[in-house]
């Protein structure tokens, strides 16, 4: 990518005519003189009057009023090979892709400005400038009315919640940005690239040469230079294939039919690829039974929360549990909650059921406290899941349940990850402290296995950090896994933080927690999620017994 890059920029004297001549501009940005120089085709494309040179100023005055923050933002020195794209206002009124790539360590840029990418705002994404979806579906039916093989090919940006996460929303549209300028350059114009949904590009194939597939995944998957991050994008692909003619199926069915490929991909993991067959359609109709029992659980109170005990590993008794969502199906009896949980975050559904669990674990919480006085701050601990952070009226929610279930100030926790925190760790911090007055006590989940800020940490509100699994589980044979489970109760300590150590499969990892000076442990070793009669059971015998019952085997 880099060197490709390189060679436009610095060959611009031999390439000039060329590109005058393909009806394109070459540019050149240097901050250090504020200068930004074109060369090429810049009449055509309705920017002579900044050529040769202009100041940044005047060339943000150009790009459209819903780019221009971004424009201001990039026309600073940059990590080198990052990719930028803006939209500018043509002469004739059409708009046109700037796009191009950072040099030599932020130094300077280079790039082209084309008017084989212009479009119109009607069919175009307004991110990324390629086709929108509608227009896509008209290009396929164009495509087959012709006679011939035709192929269409969708790729599924594999983890794309995950880059907003990290990055931000604005940032993760860069890239959704920069795939788009790959995509438009990696295939012909009558292949029509296009954006079909948030996540998702297409193409139309009706020519021979190199398989579809293949091109289209080498054009997206090259890796890009993000905010800092090297970032390695990979997707999920789904093809189908239809004999153009007069008897041609219809262009939205082809797509429909692609996009069971795609999901068929997906569940195969991160780059996988299928291509649609018979036997996906009867995986598509039990899809949508499963969705339509999905929606009518919340209404029948078929989701219920499970609960996994927490155990103080110092004295063995129960301190508190942790909540877990289970669908107890009317036929099909407990529905893993790797089948449903992804199908609700899609339904767009996770907030219901967010404010479901909290809602039932604080009565059943509440519940328990009241029988077994006994108990002393027994607690709950609910996930939020991912941007619920962000809800409008998750304050008020929380405040409303633990004052109806009539709970002790702290006696539910609230689980936030670490992407939640970073993706606005200002707007989060004020989000937490109001959830803190409102009676809640927070927890900072999977504590190491995101993009962990020390100095933030430092100032946000929480009672509690839960250290993933993977570290605890391995600690017996990764010497550094053992570090870092040490590093972070110490951490914790510190910041006079309780710690969660997640997966004590065992007696001898709970030694060795115990040896750490953890606090707490969760895990099989103590017991999986149970039902709230079986879990008030196991408290039962914690209270009679002293210690929660433990798995005796060796580490």
């Amino acid at each position: 990518m880099q060197t490709g890059s390189r060679a436009l920029a610095w060959d611009a004297t031999t390439a000039i005519e060329a590109l005058a001549g393909a009806g394109a501009a070459l540019w050149e940005w240097t901050p250090a003189s504020d200068k930004l120089r074109f060369s090429g085709a810049t009449g055509a494309l309705g920017l002579g009057a900044l050529a040769p040179e202009c100041s940044g100023a005047a060339f943000v005055a150009l790009t459209l009023p819903q780019d221009r923050s971004l424009a201001e933002r990039l026309l600073r020195p940059r990590e080198e090979g990052e990719e930028v794209a803006l939209r500018l206002r043509m002469r004739d009124g059409q708009l046109c892709l700037w796009r191009g790539v950072w040099l030599e360590d932020g130094l300077r840029a280079a790039g082209l400005v084309a008017s084989d990418v212009k479009f119109a705002g009607s069919d175009r994404d307004a991110l990324t400038g390629l086709l929108d979806r509608r227009a896509f579906v008209a290009r396929v039916g164009e495509t087959l009315t012709r006679p011939g093989p035709v192929e269409i090919v969708v790729a599924d940006v594999d983890r794309l919640r995950r880059l907003n996460e990290a990055l931000g929303h604005e940032r993760a549209d860069m890239v959704l940005s920069a795939l788009g300028s790959r995509l438009a350059a990696a295939f012909p114009a009558e292949a029509a690239p296009a954006r079909i949904g948030e996540d998702e590009f297409a193409v139309v194939w009706s020519g021979g040469g190199r398989a579809p597939a293949e091109r289209l995944r080498e054009a997206l998957e090259q890796p890009l230079r993000m905010a800092g991050f090297d970032i390695y994008p990979t997707v999920s692909i789904g093809a189908v294939s239809a004999e153009g003619g007069p008897d041609a199926p219809d262009a939205a069915e082809l797509l429909r039919r692609v996009e069971l490929a795609v999901e068929q991909a997906k569940t195969a993991g991160r780059g996988g690829a299928a291509a649609y067959g018979r036997a996906l359609e009867s995986d598509s109709l039990s899809r949508l039974a499963l969705e339509a029992d999905l929606r009518n659980a919340f209404v029948r109170g078929e989701i219920e929360p499970f609960f996994q005990p927490i155990v103080n590993l110092s004295t063995g008794a129960v301190a508190g549990f942790e909540a877990l969502a289970r669908w107890r199906h009317p036929t099909r009896g407990l529905v893993p909650p790797d089948e449903f949980l992804g199908l609700a975050d899609e339904m767009g559904l996770m907030n219901d059921l967010g404010l479901l669990m909290m809602s039932k674990s604080a009565w059943q919480l509440s519940e328990w406290l009241k029988r077994h006085p006994q108990a002393g701050r027994l607690f709950c601990s609910v996930n939020l899941s991912v941007g619920e952070i962000e809800r409008a009226n998750l304050v008020e929610d929380v405040s409303r349940i633990i004052a109806d279930a009539g709970l002790p100030h702290g006696a539910l926790k609230l689980e936030v990850t670490e992407g939640d925190i970073m993706r606005d760790t200002a707007r989060a911090a004020e989000v937490l402290g109001r959830l803190k007055s409102a009676g809640a006590s927070l927890a900072l989940d999977d504590f190491g296995t995101g993009f962990s800020s020390l100095t933030w940490l430092a100032k946000l509100p929480f009672d509690t950090l839960k250290i993933d699994r993977y570290f605890v589980l391995t600690m017996d044979k990764d010497e550094g896994s053992a570090k870092i489970v040490k590093s972070v109760v110490a951490l914790g300590r510190d910041l006079a933080l309780e710690v969660v150590a997640e997966g004590v499969e065992n007696a001898g990892l709970a030694r060795r927690l115990i040896d750490a000076q953890c606090h707490y442990g969760q895990g099989f070793g103590y017991a999986p999620a149970l039902p709230a009669q079986e879990a008030e059971v196991y408290l039962n015998e914690s209270l009679a017994d002293g210690a929660a019952p433990l798995k005796q085997r060796s580490a």
